[in-house]
């Protein structure tokens, strides 16, 4: 192949591992090794409610699902958004909160000591 030829391919090759870097980007939802926490305040929605982001990574166990619901409901915290994502044992919860306009900055700090108490409980040996 010629010069022109072979440059051509390098192009597209370079074009193709630039897709393929964007797509593991999407990685950062899998579960680590380690257990973590971060709530994360976002922004106000139009109607004076804040949004937030709160993440979760421990140990997958049965109950986990339902006690995040039932902290979540005794918060009074609307889920605008969930993902979930599982592997080899772990799991990692992803979602988007609304506060009540009420208990706007307060609920970030109830929901992060909700969840580490949660997580404590995941870890009895700890």
């Amino acid at each position: 192949t010629d010069k022109a030829s072979l440059l051509a391919k390098v192009v597209q090759r370079v074009k193709e591992l630039k897709e393929q870097a964007l797509e593991t980007t999407e990685l950062d939802n899998l579960p680590s090794e380690t257990d973590e926490i971060t709530v994360l305040s976002c922004d106000y929605s139009g109607d004076g409610r804040l949004i937030f982001k709160a993440s979760l990574c421990c140990e997958d166990r049965s109950d986990l699902l339902p006690e995040l619901i039932d902290i979540l409901k005794s918060l009074h915290l609307k889920t605008l958004k969930a993902e979930m994502a599982t592997l080899g044992g772990r799991i990692r919860n992803v979602f988007i909160v609304a506060a009540d306009k009420d208990h706007s900055i307060e609920s970030v700090h109830f929901l992060q000591n909700a969840l580490k108490s949660l997580l404590e409980r995941s870890n009895p040996s700890d």
